[in-house]
C-alpha cells in the first residue's frame, strides 16, 4: 500500500476526499463503457443494490446516483424532497452545515439555520425545542461527520427528536458513510447522501442519495431543477434498469463498482471502520508526542479528519509546512475553522498504518520553526 513511491502516485492524499485509491480501482477505469449498453446498466442496477442493503438491513430503501459532486446531490435531495410549502430547519456547526442552508436559500425554500458553534456537536434537545418553535418546519437536515473540524454529531439522538416530532430527516453522510456504521432505519433517517471518492475509496464524478422508498414515491414534480431532478433520476434508474437520464461517469461508476469490491473483501464498513479509527488514534497520539494540540477533545473527534492546533511559534506558518510535507510524500488539509488557527490530517482512503508512521516521521523532520 505504499503509494508515495510509485512514480503516478508522488504523495499520498490525507484530505477528506477526493482521497487516494487503490491501483485496482484506478486500473478499472482503463476500459471505456456505453451508457446505453446492458452490459453497463447491469453495473448500475448492482451497485444501487448494494448501496440499499448497506443503507439498511431493513426493506424499503433505494439508491439514487447523480452526476456530479456530493453537494450536487444534498441539492438534488433538498430541491426534490422539500414542497413548496414545506421547510427546512437546518442544524450546522460548520461550513458544510452552513452549505446546506445556502442550497435552500437559493431554492426559495424556508429554512431556518441553527449555529451551534464550530466546536460544539448539535444538541438533540436544543433540536426539539426548536422544531416546537417552529411548527411549519417540515424536513430537517444535518451533517454527520462535520469535516471543517472532524466532529461526529449524534444522528441517532438527533433522528430520534425529528421522529418524535414528526418531520422528514436529511442526513448528509458524505464522509462517513461506508466508514462508520449506519444504519438508516435504526437512525431514523429519510434520506441520506454520500460521494463516490469518500469512504468507499471511489474516485470522483457522481453521488449517491439512499431514501426511503415511500418518502422518494411521493416527490414528482416537487424539483426545482431539470438535471437535479432527484425523483426524475430514480424513476429512469428504475424503469430503464439502471440507465441514467444524461451522459453518466461510465469509467467513475466502474472504479466505483471496483471501490465496493475492495470494501467487501476487506470486511465490510466494520473492518474499514477499524482501520481508520486505528490510524486516527495513532495519527493523534503520534502528533500529541511532537506537539501538536488537537482542536476538539476526544469523544467529538471522527475517525475521517482530525483538526489540530497550529503552533503558536512565531516562525511558523502553513504553507511552508504543506510544501515540506508534500515533498516527503504527504499532502495535509488547511484549516477551515473561523475562531482557531488549525490545519487537517485525515486518513480515509487507501492509508495503512505504516503510512502513518512514515507520517509522524515527516512531520517530525519538516517542524522547521523548531530547528
Amino acid at each position: 500500500m505504499d503509494q508515495t513511491h510509485c512514480p503516478d502516485n508522488p504523495y499520498l492524499l490525507l484530505t477528506p476526499g477526493p482521497l487516494s485509491t487503490s491501483k485496482t480501482v484506478k486500473a478499472a477505469m482503463l476500459r471505456d463503457w456505453c451508457t446505453w449498453d446492458t452490459d453497463y446498466n447491469a453495473i448500475v442496477t448492482d451497485l444501487r443494490e448494494r448501496l440499499a442493503a448497506m443503507a439498511s438491513p431493513q426493506p424499503g430503501y433505494t439508491a439514487t446516483l447523480m452526476q456530479g459532486s456530493g453537494t450536487f446531490c444534498v441539492e438534488a435531495c433538498v430541491g426534490t424532497l422539500i414542497p413548496e410549502d414545506g421547510g427546512l430547519l437546518v442544524l450546522a456547526n460548520g461550513a458544510y452545515g452552513a452549505r446546506i442552508a445556502t442550497i435552500a436559500r437559493v431554492l426559495r425554500i424556508p429554512v431556518v439555520e441553527e449555529d451551534f458553534g464550530e466546536v460544539n456537536p448539535v444538541d438533540p434537545d436544543r433540536v426539539a425545542a426548536l422544531l416546537s418553535a417552529h411548527p411549519a418546519l417540515t424536513h430537517v437536515a444535518v451533517v454527520h461527520c462535520e469535516t471543517t473540524t472532524g466532529m461526529l454529531n449524534p444522528i441517532q439522538a438527533i433522528g430520534a427528536a425529528v421522529k418524535a416530532a414528526g418531520k422528514t430527516y436529511l442526513v448528509d453522510a458524505m464522509s462517513s458513510f461506508g466508514g462508520i456504521p449506519i444504519d438508516m432505519a435504526d437512525i431514523g433517517a429519510d434520506a441520506l447522501v454520500s460521494s463516490a471518492n469518500k469512504c468507499i475509496q471511489g474516485v470522483p464524478g457522481f453521488g449517491f442519495v439512499l431514501a426511503r422508498r415511500d418518502v422518494l414515491t411521493g416527490c414528482a414534480g416537487r424539483a426545482r431543477s431539470l438535471s437535479l431532478d432527484l425523483y426524475a433520476q430514480w424513476r429512469a434508474m428504475e424503469e430503464g434498469g439502471g440507465k441514467w437520464r444524461f451522459t453518466s461517469p461510465t469509467h467513475v461508476v466502474r472504479a466505483f463498482a471496483q471501490a465496493m469490491d475492495e470494501l467487501a473483501a476487506e470486511g465490510g464498513v466494520a473492518a474499514r471502520f477499524a482501520r481508520y479509527a486505528s490510524n486516527q488514534q495513532r495519527l493523534v497520539a503520534g502528533m500529541a508526542d511532537l506537539g501538536f494540540d488537537t482542536l476538539l477533545p476526544r469523544p467529538l473527534q471522527s475517525p475521517i479528519i482530525t483538526s489540530f492546533r497550529s503552533p503558536t511559534h512565531p516562525d511558523y506558518a502553513f504553507k511552508p509546512f504543506y510544501e515540506r510535507l508534500k515533498a516527503k510524500g504527504f499532502v495535509i488539509y488547511p484549516g477551515k475553522v473561523t475562531t482557531a488557527d488549525t490545519f487537517r490530517i485525515g486518513n480515509i482512503g487507501e492509508v495503512s498504518p505504516a503510512d502513518i508512521e512514515r507520517l509522524l516521521s515527516a512531520v517530525a523532520e519538516s517542524m522547521y520553526w523548531k530547528a
